[in-house]
This record gives C-alpha cells, sequence and structure tokens, in this order.
C-alpha cells in the first residue's frame, strides 16, 4: 500500500524534512531503491549506496545531511533501527492468506471462534478450542483438544498446537513451530549409568544396560502475552507442571525448550538454543545461538550468554557467559588469549633451557 512521506513520519512519531507529499510504494535498500521507494540508509556507511540507486527520499540517521545526499526527503529518527520496527509492520504485505473459514478446515463443533478469526485450509481444530479475535490460523495448522489460544495471534502454515496448551494474545509462531510435544522423559528400572555418572562425573560403576521406561507427559505449555517463536522450533510439555515462555520472549529458528522449563519475560533465544528440561531463566536474558543450557539449572535475570557457550552449572543475575564449558567471558578471552601466546612461551622457555644446558657445559 503507498503512503506519503508525512504519513509515514507520522506513524513513526518523527518529523520529516523535504517533500512531504513524496508517495513511497516500497523499501529498498539504497544502491537498488527506485524512484518511489524509500532507501534505508540508516547508517553513514550506507550513504554512498544511494548515488547507485534513484531513491528521491530515505530513512536517515539523526543528524544527516539530506539535502548532501541529493535527496527531496528524508526521515531522520533518532533510533533508525527501531525505527524500522514500526516501519516493516506498516509495509508487510502479509502472507495473502483469504480471511475467513475455508472450506476444507476441520473444526470441532464444540470449538468457540472468537470474531474474525480466519482459518486457512486443511487445518484442524479440535474439540474444546478457544480461539481469540481476530487471530490467523494459516494453512495445514493443528489445534489440539482443549486450547486456548489468545487475540491477534498468527500462526504460519504447518503450525500445531498440542492438547492443553495456554497462549496469550498476539503470538506468532513461524513455520513448523512445534507447541506442546511430549517431553524426553525416559527412565531406568534400576539405578543406571546416567546417575551414577551425574554423580561421580565420570565413573559409570557395575551399572548395567538397562531399556529405557517412558515418562508420560501431563503438563503441557503455558506461554504469555505477545510471543514470537521462530520455524521449526519446539517447547517440550511439563511432566506434571506446565513448561512456561513468559511475556514478549522471542525465540529464533530450531530453539528447543525441554520439559518443566521456565523462561522468564522479554527473553530473546537465538538460532539453535537448545536448553534442557527444569531449566529456569530470569528476565531479560540473550542466548546468542547454538548455546546450549544443562538441565535444572537457574539463569539470573540480565544475563548475556555468548555464542555457542555451553552452561553446566547456574549464572547469578547480570553476568555476560563464554565458553565450554561457559565462564564469564572476561575470564573466557583472558584465557584464549593466553592459549594462543602459549606456542611462543614454549619456544621461549625451551630456548631458555638450551642455553642453561649450554652455559653448564661450558665449565
Amino acid at each position: 500500500m503507498p503512503y506519503t512521506i508525512a504519513e509515514i513520519a507520522s506513524a513513526l512519531e518523527v518529523d520529516v524534512v523535504g517533500n512531504k507529499d513524496l508517495v513511497i510504494n516500497a523499501l529498498a535498500e539504497p544502491a537498488s531503491a527506485g524512484a518511489d521507494d524509500l532507501a534505508m540508509a540508516s547508517n553513514p556507511k550506507y550513504a554512498e549506496a544511494l548515488s547507485n540507486g534513484a531513491a528521491r527520499a530515505a530513512l536517515l540517521w539523526a543528524d544527516a545531511d539530506w539535502e548532501a545526499l541529493g535527496l527531496e526527503a528524508a526521515i531522520r529518527p533518532q533510533r533508525p533501527r527501531f525505527a524500522m520496527s514500526r516501519l516493516t509492520a506498516m509495509m508487510d504485505p502479509g502472507q495473502g492468506y483469504a480471511s475467513g473459514i475455508h472450506p476444507s478446515a476441520v473444526i470441532d463443533p464444540t470449538a468457540t471462534l472468537g470474531a474474525d478469526v480466519s482459518v486457512g485450509p486443511n487445518a484442524v481444530i479440535g474439540a474444546g478450542v478457544s480461539i481469540g479475535d481476530r487471530t490467523v490460523i494459516g494453512p495445514l495448522c493443528f489445534v489440539g483438544t482443549g486450547v486456548v489460544l489468545g487475540a491477534d495471534c498468527f500462526l504460519r502454515e504447518h503450525v500445531s498446537i498440542g492438547a492443553y496448551a495456554r497462549i496469550g494474545d498476539r503470538f506468532i509462531a513461524q513455520p513448523g513451530v512445534r507447541i506442546a510435544g511430549d517431553g524426553f522423559s525416559f527412565v531406568t528400572p534400576e539405578k543406571g549409568a546416567v546417575e551414577t555418572v551425574r554423580e561421580t562425573l565420570g565413573d559409570q560403576g557395575d551399572a548395567q544396560g538397562q531399556s529405557w521406561a517412558r515418562i508420560a507427559s501431563l503438563g503441557s505449555v503455558v506461554i504469555g502475552d505477545d510471543v514470537e517463536i521462530g520455524a521449526n522450533s519446539m517447547v517440550d510439555s511439563g511432566t506434571i507442571r506446565a513448561t512456561r515462555v513468559g511475556h514478549r520472549t522471542k525465540m529464533d529458528n530450531l530453539v528447543h525448550l525441554g520439559h518443566n522449563c521456565v523462561v522468564g519475560n522479554d527473553n530473546l533465544l537465538c538460532g539453535s538454543v537448545a536448553v534442557a528440561g527444569s531449566t529456569v531463566t530470569g528476565d531479560f536474558v540473550v542466548m546468542a545461538g547454538q548455546v546450549g543450557v544443562s538441565d535444572n539449572l537457574t539463569i539470573g535475570n540480565n544475563v548475556v550468554l555468548g555464542a555457542a557457550s555451553k552452561v553446566l552449572s547456574s549464572v547469578p543475575d547480570g553476568k555476560v557467559m563464554l565458553g565450554y564449558p561457559a565462564v564469564e567471558m572476561k575470564t573466557h578471552l583472558e584465557g584464549y588469549k593466553s592459549l594462543r601466546r602459549l606456542p611462543r612461551a614454549l619456544r621461549d622457555v625451551a630456548a631458555l633451557k638450551k642455553a642453561v644446558f649450554n652455559a653448564g657445559g661450558s665449565d
């Protein structure tokens, strides 16, 4: 949908300079922007590329000299990247899903759908489900028995939600998300090798191989408001109590939350993060890509776990961790620098030994 520069600036709650009546059809990178595009030149390093495109207007950094850049109009928010959040939502054309209930959808007669709910082709909605107003259920989705799904939610294609999960308002699930599958819970009739190794930190003792017995998952999943979960991610059901995800938490693609986990508010879990069962995180926790967290740990508030860290013990509030096993980032970096210096130090020691031995042999 086209907007004038003035309309875009008003939506972003920022001022516009230049020709306020320019009409914008789309967003574009500076080098490829056309005359009716808004170029995304939010940083001075992108300014040079503007001359390679045909943009007449751009989103710039706060103190940019827009006239020197040859533009007819510009928007200059104090925090351009944050402005892009509202701007991209404004310009998003959506997935093209039709409104209403598709004739191929299967909806149990006991399900309750709010006003203006859309259900796509071949979606299945089970018994006793409650879906809030304006929620969109995409093609080939499955919503299981007794699920409560809030208002203004958006399930992309192939999302499945297991029985009795409770999910708040404005939930977004990208393609292939799986909510409330059974947890990975198995036990042996007698104390086995795994339990012995955990106690001894390496010794299996006399433990013998045994077959695994399955523990059913009865707890389902509870998710707060404004949560987004990336493609092909999984949140396991709790064993007895529910697995929980707090308000406004965002999860990237291929994230796995194990059974009984409790994730706080405003967490950010990046791609391929795996959190083992019964771990509890505080608020405002960031886990970078490929972080792994062992089971039954507590991660405090405002913790940052650096990429590929493997967390084997609980982390207090405010810590920044890195490595395997994860330690404070500054400690890890000091150790890494020392390791890089080790070959030179060994060469120096060898040279000193040689000098000492040669000196001793001359007496």
